[in-house]
């Protein structure tokens, strides 16, 4: 297999605000899996849901002694910075990245960035859903769902299965193979990854006059 090094990144939120970081996980893996990895409560210093709280289990006292998003942030950039990044479901963790550094004013990082759902549907396409608790079983891979590190680290696995299912030569052939388009976030922008459609054949019929 190509080499490859990609950082995976996986968010918890305090509340429907993209812009509540509670919890960030990081995974850096390479071809032959994972060499090194973050994790932090982030303190978002507004309210929690019950809603968020049942789904990952973190309250607000749990957090009152964590950094805060601006505190954190040096070390997130230093991985994510012009790397490719990876996410289930990444519009969201992408949206939380960029929705907080505009609440804090901050620059945006420049960096690739690919979704594991999306990709994920175009390698095992016969799966009942690509949910990650779902691609998780079907790989073997036993983790604790909704806990930023643990997702971070399937999402990884996940990805190496795709590379090695397509037994890719490099990044560019696997994409072109998954029919999938890098998205990139850049200062004052950003656009999403792609699923290619296949062109719908159009049959000409002439009439006999």
């Amino acid at each position: 297999m190509f080499r490859l090094e990609y950082i995976s990144i996986d968010f918890e939120t305090a509340n429907e605000k993209r812009f509540s970081p509670c919890a960030v996980g990081i995974v850096v893996a390479n071809e032959t899996g994972i060499i090194d990895e973050y994790y932090s409560l982030i303190n978002p210093n507004m309210y929690f849901s019950s809603f968020n709280t049942r789904i990952h289990g973190i309250t607000e006292d749990d957090v009152k002694e964590a950094p805060t998003f601006e505190e954190v942030w040096p070390t997130l950039n230093h991985f994510l910075s012009n790397s490719l990044a990876i996410a289930h479901n990444a519009s969201f963790d992408m949206s939380v990245i960029r929705q907080t550094l505009d609440r804090n004013r901050i620059q945006y990082p420049e960096l690739d960035y690919l979704c594991t759902a999306n990709i994920a549907k175009s390698v095992w396409p016969d799966l009942h859903n690509h949910k990650l608790n779902t691609l998780a079983d079907y790989h073997g891979i036993s983790f604790d769902h909704h806990h930023a590190l643990e997702d971070a680290r399937v999402a990884a696995k996940v990805f190496l299965k795709a590379l090695e299912a397509y037994e890719a030569d490099s990044i560019d052939t696997f994409l072109e193979k998954s029919k999938i388009t890098k998205g990139r976030i850049f200062e004052r922008g950003y656009y999403p990854p792609k699923v290619k459609r296949a062109k719908k054949q159009t049959t000409k019929i002439y009439l006999q006059l």
